[in-house]
């Protein structure tokens, strides 16, 4: 079969696996705080603790990208700022008081949003509040953060470096002007070259950058002339996203333009394929789903050494399973169990200003699901995965095994034995691998589009 037949026969609506179970097959909707506090300590208490992620949300854009998937607030008010600066502190010290002592926190992301909507004053004013209990030992901890290369001042960069930060992802997309204009995301190549030339002058380590693929109005030979743009550059990491295009899930941000506008099947995946080749070609080592790493960064040092993790912050090289999520929308993770915020800022703040960690739902994992959990997360980091010798899960294998063979005879994976390799064909479907070990797939059919196609 041929990479055009693959492509049509593979691009179907399948979750990314930011985590598994994925969130629409989440089954504790009632999920309160203390419950999900308790799970916490029982998983800190049964582990040796390696410290935490957190992982805060900054929501507030001033204008809409019409692409993007993201919990977001858009205003042009600034006022804003103080109350959810204040709000996230607040949370914080909730969560210590419920814990009982103040966690160690090994990686801190600042997402979004734009996180540079807010002003470095508001900043130094959450990175001190974070830092007043000696949580954070910038020498131990990775730092990191999103940012918008149109609000992000050379003020705030220096900020976040004082702190410790090392690592910054600008957002870029396409540097073609006609995408841009369809995605209401406006940045000239000078622009983005003068802010990521001063985060480099400034003495951060790591700068990455976003690409997207398949947006509309996007074509072969101007794509081509981003990626070149952004090796000319030479971003220490690149993240090459496929454009998931769910507006009946994103409502109006996803329907300003027409569908004939996005290019489809194997013109898409051609975008992507060039990509990768140019990128391979100029030192980038492919890590993962459709991330890149020069061969001497952290995050390719952790894909050699097989110590890359994937949580809802992407892949990281922090192998933490316990991630606390601050901010509206925000999703906390303690590998048995997930718990997400409230999703909107007011209902948000007004929890945490009844002093309750805000939390309107969750999911807490049987065996069964951590055992799949494993696999998949072994398969997106490391395109392989070892079935665990337990007969009672024997009936499980199975399925799994066949619902694999379509895979394995069009080539994209081989299974020996209790092994699961991907081959170098089957990588860029490695989505549509894991969701043939994803039993909630396999036992439940969605009454409602979901997922974006996995290609």
């Amino acid at each position: 079969m041929n990479d055009a037949e693959l492509i049509r026969k593979y691009n179907v609506p399948g979750p990314r696996y930011t985590s598994y179970p994925t969130v629409p097959f989440w089954k504790n909707d009632k999920l309160d705080s203390k419950e999900w506090v308790k799970t916490c300590i029982d998983f800190i208490q049964s582990k040796e603790n390696k410290g935490v992620s957190v992982y805060i949300h900054l929501p507030f854009c001033e204008s809409l990208c019409t692409f993007c998937g993201c919990h977001k607030r858009i205003t042009k008010n600034h006022s804003v700022e103080v109350p959810y600066i204040d709000s996230l502190l607040a949370e914080w010290e909730l969560y210590k008081n419920a814990l009982g002592f103040s966690p160690r926190i090994q990686e801190l992301h600042l997402g979004g949003g734009t996180p540079t909507f807010f002003a470095p004053a508001e900043i130094i004013r959450l990175m001190e509040g974070l830092f007043s209990a000696k949580s954070v030992n910038p020498e131990s901890c990775e730092l990191s953060f999103e940012a918008h290369p149109g609000s992000t001042s050379e003020e705030h960069l220096q900020v976040l470096y004082n702190f410790g930060f090392r690592r910054v992802s600008f957002g870029i997309q396409d540097y073609d002007a006609q995408v841009q204009q369809a995605i209401h995301r406006i940045q000239s190549y000078d622009l983005v070259k003068n802010v990521h030339d001063f985060a480099k002058k400034i003495g951060y380590t790591s700068v990455n950058h976003d690409l997207v693929y398949g947006l509309p109005k996007q074509h072969f030979k101007a794509f081509e002339s981003t990626i070149e743009k952004t090796i000319e550059l030479r971003p220490e990491r690149i993240a090459l996203y496929s454009y998931a295009h769910v507006p009946w899930i994103k409502g109006v941000g996803q329907r300003g333009y027409d569908e004939s506008d996005l290019p489809q099947d194997s013109e898409k995946r051609a975008l992507y394929e060039m990509g990768y080749e140019k990128l391979v070609a100029a030192g980038y080592v492919s890590i993962g789903m459709d991330h890149f790493a020069l061969p001497e960064d952290g995050l390719s040092q952790a894909f050699f050494k097989k110590n890359l993790h994937r949580n809802f912050m992407g892949y990281t090289t922090q192998s933490t399973a316990w991630m606390i999520g601050l901010g509206m929308s925000a999703i906390s993770d303690c590998w048995t169990g997930f718990a997400q915020n409230e999703k909107t800022v007011e209902a948000y703040q007004e929890r945490v200003a009844q002093g309750e960690i805000p939390v309107f739902r969750g999911h807490l994992l049987t065996e069964e699901e951590l055992v799949i959990r494993r696999y998949i997360l072994d398969l997106m980091c490391h395109f392989a995965t070892s079935f665990v010798e337990d007969k009672q899960l024997n009936a499980i294998h199975e399925g799994i095994k066949n619902r694999l063979q379509p895979l394995i005879t069009d080539g994209m994976v081989t299974v020996s034995q209790n092994r699961v390799e991907v081959s170098s064909v089957g990588m860029p479907f490695v989505r549509n691998i894991c969701m043939a070990f994803d039993l909630d797939l396999a036992n439940k059919t969605l009454s409602q589009p979901t997922f974006s196609k996995t290609i």
